[in-house]
């Protein structure tokens, strides 16, 4: 196999196992500073861990925050039995517990959707696990040993708080071995054990891109063996394979061409996420300035767009629960500045179309929460916005105060760079079959 081959194959494989190797170093730094504090920011393996708080500028955690739903976050390890998750009654407020597996596909999603006010127990069950769910439990099956449940509670802000935290202290995970039927008589383990080695401070995905290509693809073939592929992988897989990629395989028997490619590939991966992020958002493939990516959640054999989401969004969720129009440019194509101002413009009865709820989110060049003298980086449909005299809605994008009369419609941007998500919640069928778009970001000064 010629080098440039080589290295273009290797460069595949990198991108296969992104969310993969993604979703390992996120447990880990989520779990190494689980210390039981009184907010449970952390928590152990099997263990819900608590957002009492929106994310702020602060939270690095994970790409492309939510500020509109307060979390609570599991990672799971079905290696050893099942866990039940056990629910409250949600009453009317928007609710969803999205289960991820290790490849970032939603492999169960109970919520306000499918369920209305209350569901459950589901019985979360590994890939090996061959017992029967008990009577009334529901059974939620995954491929992989590692899992993660992102629980969100739609919220109105701090004055709403203290309600979602009820409503988190009562969704809970109990092994099934210690399952009586009331998930409240369980008491979890107190004891954390953080693993050796792991940087508690550097976000996962900036110690991903800083593997190298040993390290990268060693992980990536110890995470296969507990984490199996989908059986639409096995093509890809044979490809890969005289590269030393299989599960539980050792690199060191690899001659010195294949792991000079794995490094070229590691080194690169990162400019290539951008390449495939850039084509995702070519002109031609806009609305309005808007790229609506769509099949997230549930992503087939299509590697760079599992990769590419897993970078900018991970933990996104199915189409039907959500969708996200992005836009890294105004309408006629140039990028989103903070030295400049914008406005989003609504006509009277067109702001997205949703039975749940939206908002438009701003995020720095890093993907996270840009900082600003309001801590406001989120606005939509329960932010007390002014409607105009016509019934339409302005919203002002920008780095400075718009001024009186115009705060209330602000959301803050950055000094430089920046980019938008809408986040369309339960969207209805006008925005599904695309009958509704968003309108056009549009420079003003």
């Amino acid at each position: 196999m010629a080098d440039e081959q080589m290295e273009q194959l290797a460069t595949a494989a990198w991108l296969y196992g992104y969310p993969l190797v993604t979703a390992g170093v996120t447990k880990d730094v989520m779990t190494a500073v689980a210390a039981r504090d009184d907010e449970r920011r952390k928590a152990p393996v099997n263990q819900f861990c608590y957002m009492r708080r929106a994310p702020d500028a602060a939270f690095t955690e994970v790409v492309s925050p939510n500020a509109d739903t307060l979390y609570s976050s599991a990672w799971l390890d079905l290696s050893t039995e099942p866990l039940v998750l056990s629910l409250p009654d949600f009453g009317d407020r928007y609710w969803m517990v999205p289960i991820l597996n290790a490849w970032s596909d939603v492999v169960g999603a109970p919520g306000s959707r499918q369920h209305g006010a209350a569901a459950g127990p589901f019985l979360l069950a590994g890939p090996t696990w061959s017992g029967r769910a008990p009577q009334g439990m529901t059974l939620l099956r995954s491929t992989t040993v590692i899992n993660w449940i992102i629980a969100r509670y739609a919220t109105a802000g701090p004055s709403d708080f203290a309600a979602v935290h009820a409503l988190q202290d009562a969704t809970r995970l109990t092994p099934l071995s210690q399952w009586t039927g009331n998930p409240e008589e369980y008491t979890p383990p107190s004891d954390v054990t953080v693993a050796d080695g792991v940087d508690a401070v550097t976000a996962p995905v900036g110690q991903v891109h800083g593997l190298s290509g040993r390290a990268y693809f060693t992980r990536l073939n110890r995470l296969l063996v507990d984490n199996p592929p989908n059986s639409a992988d096995a093509a890809f897989l044979e490809r890969v394979a005289p590269l030393g990629i299989a599960p539980g395989a050792r690199l060191g028997d690899q001659p010195e061409d294949v792991l000079t490619a794995l490094g070229a590939a590691a080194a690169s991966g990162p400019e290539t996420l951008r390449g495939f992020k850039s084509q995702a958002e070519a002109p031609g493939q806009q609305v309005n300035g808007w790229t609506v990516h769509r099949g997230l959640g549930d992503y087939g054999t299509n590697y760079p767009k599992r990769a590419m989401v897993t970078w900018l969004g991970y933990g996104a969720n199915l189409d039907v629960d959500a969708l996200y129009p992005h836009a890294t440019n105004d309408a006629d194509g140039r990028p989103l500045d903070g030295a400049h101002r914008y406005v989003l413009h609504f006509e009277a009865g067109q702001t997205p179309p949703v039975r749940g709820f939206w908002s438009l989110t701003m995020m720095n060049d890093r993907q996270l929460f840009a900082d600003n003298p309001l801590d406001r980086y989120a606005i939509g449909d329960r932010s007390g916005m002014r409607t105009n005299p016509d019934g339409s809605l302005d919203i002002h994008v920008q780095h400075d105060n718009p001024g009186p009369g115009h705060e209330d419609n602000w959301l803050p941007a950055p000094k430089g760079s920046f980019n938008v998500f809408l986040r369309l919640y339960w969207p209805d069928e006008a925005a599904l079959g695309g009958t509704w778009t968003p309108p056009p970001l549009n420079r003003v000064g």
